[in-house]
């Protein structure tokens, strides 16, 4: 429907739809028989088994161990992301931001999402651990005291990204996926030419170096062949009005940091680095953007998107969580440093084809 929050009940398990094998169809359906394709880890198989009828691609990250930044909820990318690597085994721990920790936790027991939570074989999804994170903080001495004289943050202990770090290596001695899935502008309903200095900054700390953070803190205690992966936005390389306040400029960086770091992290650490440019999505953050008279930003972003993108569909958060899944799996093993669109193909156009933004507005 036209404006509603697009997110399925049932996150589709990976081993059934999965983007990935979209890509892959080619070779998978196409002869085997050429002698470039028969040099492929996938042919060899081929060969080894001739009596198989068909390949059967899976994803299976079982005793695999994921923690996903920025979750607070069941309506954005982060959650459907954690869905998708529960689906494919992987155990799930989650940072939230303080200020909603315990709106998020009492949201669990109380059963609120527990309808969102049905995985793909009818059991419950299990977040493992629940760590507070304030990813605007590097560490204990940078958090002002203010902020841990904020009622928001009372109680809570260690909560900058290095000390969160700490204490997922104490609980699980080391992780396999890492996700960045958070972002913050202050400013963001202005626009660029009215952002402050200090609104701008503020939106890339929060928005795109704290990927950089993430990585440099949890990089040292990833298993080697382990994943990142970050959510982009397509503002990042044109303009889309009314998504201000520097995020546009966050975005950019954040994508232009996934490049260096799948070098340096990759050399370091034997990780992959990859973000995802998603489609807009009705989540709970991306509906504080701005709001019009008749539809929000992200209400008319999805309706335009609907119109005139190549594929005339609803873009889902576990579209978006099944390519995280295959991202962050052995499958894509040699993958890395890619900004991935899934948007239903709007990157791609240049030109209005049925709907212009002001005929999406009413």
């Amino acid at each position: 429907a036209k404006g509603a929050a697009l997110s399925r009940s049932q996150v589709a398990c990976p081993q059934q739809s999965m983007a990935a094998l979209l890509l892959c169809a080619p070779a998978i359906s196409g002869a085997f028989s050429g002698s470039a394709m028969l040099q492929s880890r996938v042919a060899r198989v081929q060969q080894t088994t001739p009596a198989a009828p068909q390949m059967s691609l899976g994803v299976d990250l079982t005793g695999k161990v994921a923690f996903v930044a920025g979750v607070a909820d069941s309506t954005g990318y982060g959650w459907a992301i954690c869905k998708a690597l529960a689906n494919a085994g992987a155990t799930i721990t989650v940072g939230t931001w303080p200020p909603v920790l315990g709106i998020f936790q009492k949201s669990l027991s109380s059963g609120r999402f527990d309808e969102d939570m049905v995985l793909a074989d009818g059991s419950k999804m299990e977040i493992a651990k629940i760590y507070p994170l304030d990813a605007v903080f590097d560490q204990a001495d940078h958090v002002p005291e203010e902020v841990l004289a904020n009622k928001r943050y009372a109680g809570l202990d260690g909560f900058s990204i290095a000390e969160t770090a700490e204490k997922v290596k104490a609980d699980y001695g080391a992780i396999d996926v890492l996700v960045h899935s958070l972002a913050n502008g202050p400013e963001v309903q202005k626009p660029l030419l009215e952002t402050s200095r200090a609104g701008y900054l503020a939106a890339g700390s929060a928005s795109s170096y704290s990927l950089v953070s993430l990585v440099q803190k949890f990089g040292p205690i990833m298993n080697p062949g382990g994943a990142v992966l970050s959510l982009t936005y397509i503002a990042s390389e044109k303009v889309i009005p009314g998504y201000g306040g520097g995020m546009s400029s966050a975005k950019a960086a954040l994508e232009s940091d996934t490049r260096t770091l799948a070098w340096e992290a990759g050399r370091k650490f034997n990780i992959r680095v990859n973000t995802i440019s998603a489609g807009p999505l009705k989540s709970r953050a991306a509906s504080a953007i701005s709001k019009g008279e008749k539809k929000s930003f992200i209400e008319v972003g999805i309706d335009y998107s609907r119109a005139n993108a190549p594929l005339a569909k609803d873009l889902f958060s576990d579209d978006v969580g099944t390519t995280a899944a295959c991202l962050c799996s052995p499958m894509f093993g040699a993958v890395t440093g890619i900004t991935l669109y899934v948007d239903n193909g709007m990157h791609a156009m240049g030109m209005v084809q049925e709907k212009a933004v002001v005929q999406c507005q009413d």
